[in-house]
């Protein structure tokens, strides 16, 4: 199998209250799934990632502020785009559940379990 490039899906603001560290603690979780994605031999992508710096770029001073809504939800429904899967990783999240409708909307694999994830030999 030739390696995927594989958005993570999960709470990045769910279930925070806007709290900056419990949205810090998403995110860390986020990104462990991305390592561990990673170590499959995979290229993992968190939508944030590209949202937030663009975002910040476009004006925005805080998370949830109308500027950085214009980028975070849009950014992840591109970059879903160039994904061949998404994985899903555990939490309630209104945005996640919309990144899986889309991946399943357009054909691709969904994956809600490390362990579905096929490894990929360098």
């Amino acid at each position: 199998m030739k390696a995927q490039q594989i958005l993570i899906a999960g709470p990045y603001r769910s279930g925070t209250d806007g709290d900056p560290q419990r949205i810090t603690a998403n995110l860390a979780r986020l990104e462990q799934a991305a390592l561990a994605v990673y170590q499959r031999g995979h290229v993992p992508v968190i939508g944030e990632w590209l949202a937030l710096p663009l975002a910040a770029a476009a004006g925005s001073t805080q998370v949830g502020d109308a500027v950085s809504e214009a980028f975070l939800y849009p950014v992840a429904h591109r970059l879903i785009a160039q994904c061949q899967a998404v994985y899903r990783i555990e939490g309630a999240s209104a945005g996640a559940d919309n990144d899986v409708r889309l991946a399943n909307e357009w054909g691709l694999t969904v994956y809600r379990r490390l362990e579905e994830i096929p490894s990929v030999q360098a």
